[in-house]
């Protein structure tokens, strides 16, 4: 079990959701954190909150203000010994729906993020020889559905960045964790509107957890050195099912999954 107790933690996206319930948990067991966002007020009320914190508001999708963030956490409480890559936002769209623009808004955050602030602090980290990168991913890492193109895109491309990482810091004292939650009781969707329109209604079989107990299990990871964490348990057997059978979950997430029409699919009548 790794001790958390005077440990530094980077969270980003920590003003709402995971990634303030992840900073409370951390900040419970006892560790020093260093708290990212765009949104300054809601980092410095949750600072005040959990106390042992100081934030570094960034527009994480730039790389140039990463770097700058980057530098002054250093200087403030040291080089974390976990960066829990969090940031994600925008809404689901179509292919046909989305502008250029849109699309490298979709890439930033949450895929360019993670990389931007994983590299910041890397060479530190190796040289050190220890910590622990997080990324929080999403079933779209796995399970391509219609309807959220540039978003399935960024989690497909997270998903390569987190395997890209093991196979660069394997024997560096540095690992890699990644913590995939099904649909989240979070301000995602309400920020996003028209997107929790587009689960495939397949999902409907998968509970919705809170954004508490998504920091509970990415904490308890953290702890135990693991390499993936998914939840709830039928998002674990979900998951499975896409590795074992990967033809046939594509055609439940895409028979099940959006129409332009805005027609509902329910998979007991996508066969007619």
């Amino acid at each position: 079990m790794v001790e958390l107790r005077g440990k530094v933690v980077l969270v980003t996206g920590a003003s709402s959701g995971i990634g303030a319930q992840t900073a409370r948990a951390f900040a419970r067991a006892g560790a020093t954190l260093a708290l990212t966002s765009r949104n300054e007020l809601k980092l410095r009320a949750l600072a005040s909150e959990v106390g042992k914190a100081q934030v570094f508001p960034a527009d994480l999708g730039d790389p140039g203000a990463v770097s700058v963030m980057a530098e002054h956490v250093k200087a403030a409480v040291g080089v974390p010994d976990v960066i829990v890559n969090n940031a994600g936002a925008g809404v689901w769209l179509f292919a046909d729906e989305t502008t250029p623009e849109q699309f490298r808004e979709l890439a930033a955050v949450p895929f360019l993020a993670a990389g931007y602030v994983t590299t910041a602090f890397a060479r530190d980290m190796v040289r050190r020889g220890s910590g622990r990168i997080v990324v929080v991913n999403s079933p779209a890492s796995r399970i391509a559905w219609p309807g959220a193109l540039g978003y399935t895109a960024a989690r497909w491309g997270l998903r390569g960045l987190v395997s890209a990482l093991r196979a660069d810091l394997h024997g560096t004292g540095v690992g890699v964790t990644e913590i995939i939650p099904g649909k989240v009781s979070s301000d995602y969707f309400a920020n996003n509107p028209g997107s929790e329109q587009r689960i495939p209604r397949v999902a409907d079989l998968i509970p919705t957890v809170s954004p508490e107990r998504v920091a509970t299990a990415l904490v308890n990871a953290v702890r135990r050195d693991r390499a993936r964490t998914s939840l709830p348990v039928m998002m674990r057997l979900m998951l499975g099912a896409a590795w074992a059978s990967p033809t046939l979950t594509r055609l439940l997430a895409t028979k099940t999954g959006a129409t332009r029409s805005g027609g509902d699919r329910r998979w007991w009548r996508s066969a007619a």
